[in-house]
């Protein structure tokens, strides 16, 4: 069994770790959210129901978007869309638009 004072040392860093996780997933987009169901955003391209959005062509994903604000490198970035929060970057919605 550890150590009381073994414990108490590594309280706080585990306290923090879960912090840590649920703010980051709190700045994500969640495909339930009504922002996001209005513009139809997924977070994996790839289950795009192209029935649905004929428009969409493959490679369109949100890293390749004019909205999409960090590197193509990066698996989540912030969307000028959705104000404070960020989205996949292998996402996609209605409002893609070809990064210039």
């Amino acid at each position: 069994m550890p150590k009381r004072r073994t414990l108490i040392a590594i309280l706080p860093a585990v306290a923090l770790a879960a912090t840590s996780r649920s703010r980051a997933d709190d700045t994500r987009v969640a495909e339930t959210d009504p922002d996001a169901q209005g513009q139809h955003y997924v977070a994996d391209a790839a289950r795009i129901d192209r029935s649905k959005f004929p428009a969409y062509k493959p490679g369109q994903t949100c890293a390749t978007c004019q909205l999409f604000d960090g590197s193509p490198k990066d698996a989540w970035g912030s969307c000028s869309l959705f104000l404070g929060k960020e989205v996949a970057s292998g996402g996609w919605c209605q409002a893609w638009e070809k990064k210039a």
